[in-house]
Order: C-alpha cells, then structure tokens, then sequence
C-alpha cells in the first residue's frame, strides 16, 4: 500500500468516520482508532479536543494539506469581510485539487492532487500543476487531450460513487468543467458533519 493510500486510511480510522465516504474505508468494518490502544474507551473531549477534532476532521477531508497552509486559508479567510466560517469553506473549494475531485475527474483528493503535479489539467487553456491555485467563478478546468485516456479518469468519470455539486459544471464527455460560483457550506456535499464554526474557534483562541 503507498504512503498516501496508508495515510487516506488513517485519517478515517483516526477520525471513527468515513469522512469521504467510500465504501472501502476501514473505518465502515471497525468504528474504533488505530493502534494498540484503539480499542480503549474514550473519555469525554474537552472544548479544545472537539474543536481540534473538527480542525483535523475538515484540514483531513481536503488531501490532509500541510498546518501551514491549513492556517494561510484560515487568515485568508478572516480577512474577508463576511461569515469567516462561510468564508473558509469557499476559499477550500476553490482550491483546484478540490474541484478537480469534485468534478468526478479522479476517485480521491489525493488523487486529484498527485494528477495536476503530473500536468493533467489545464485551467482557461494553460497547463497547472499546483493543487492548491485558487480557481475564481467563470475559470474553465479541463483534463489535458493526452491525459483523457488514462484508466483512473475513465473509472472515476463512470463511477456512481457521488454526484457533481451544482456550482460547477461538467461535460464528461469532453471532460471539462466551469466553475461557476463560490459555495456556501450549505452547498458543498460531505458524506459526514462538517463543523467550521468550531475550527474558527480553534484558531481564535
């Protein structure tokens, strides 16, 4: 199993939940965490624990980015003017790893991200191949002509596994998509509560 595989499964296992929900994550055979003490009852999360919890629950779900960068969006996002738990939610979705995941492109986040340092994707016609750019309303993302063959773009294009949300809009024929509109966390599809509310916390402590 590569790193990244291992480091997707542990994620759901650290979490109790299948926080993508695919239904191969081991967290659907067992509830409880990894390692030796997995099994040991859990004592009662203080304020902190449950909203660290949410942090590394919401940072996990968008490819377990860097704290680093986790924390640059959260600045990003308390600068505008606005809900900044809205706000934090629509910064992670513009990001071009996740739209490339949510337009059915690849299986996974991961995979997404491995898939445009590789130079599959094109974005208005210029090739990029940073996972976290910051796509705006109106940029056009496309599977380059050479990369549309490839299996994992076929399987995941067909798979029945999650619908495309409707702010972006996908041919996957052509295999292009337009993203058309910021979402609001109301919008965007995650298999398991999401709680930005407390990550905001977290981070004004």
């Amino acid at each position: 199993m590569s790193k990244r595989q291992s480091a997707k499964y542990k994620i759901d296992r650290r979490m109790g939940e299948n926080i993508w929900g695919r239904p191969k994550s081991p967290a659907n055979r067992r509830e409880y965490g990894p390692g030796q003490h997995g099994q040991r009852r859990k004592g009662k999360l203080s304020d902190f624990g449950v909203q660290l919890r949410a942090k590394q629950k919401l940072k996990g779900y968008y490819g377990n980015i860097s704290e680093k960068q986790f924390l640059k969006v959260y600045k990003e996002a308390s600068r505008m003017r606005g809900d900044t738990s809205e706000n934090l939610i629509g910064l992670l979705e513009c990001r071009l790893d996740a739209i490339v995941y949510r337009a059915k492109f690849v299986p996974t986040v991961f995979a997404a991200r491995q898939f445009i340092n590789h130079g599959h994707v094109n974005v208005n016609g210029r090739r990029v191949n940073v996972g976290s750019y910051m796509v705006k309303p109106g940029d056009v993302i496309e599977v380059r002509e050479k990369s549309k063959q490839l299996a994992i773009v076929l399987e995941a294009v067909q798979s029945a596994e999650r619908d495309v949300p409707d702010y972006i809009d996908v041919d996957s024929n052509k295999l292009t998509a337009t993203y058309n509109r910021v979402p609001s966390f109301a919008d965007v599809p995650y298999p398991v509560q999401m709680e930005p509310n407390l990550v905001i916390e977290f981070y004004s402590r």
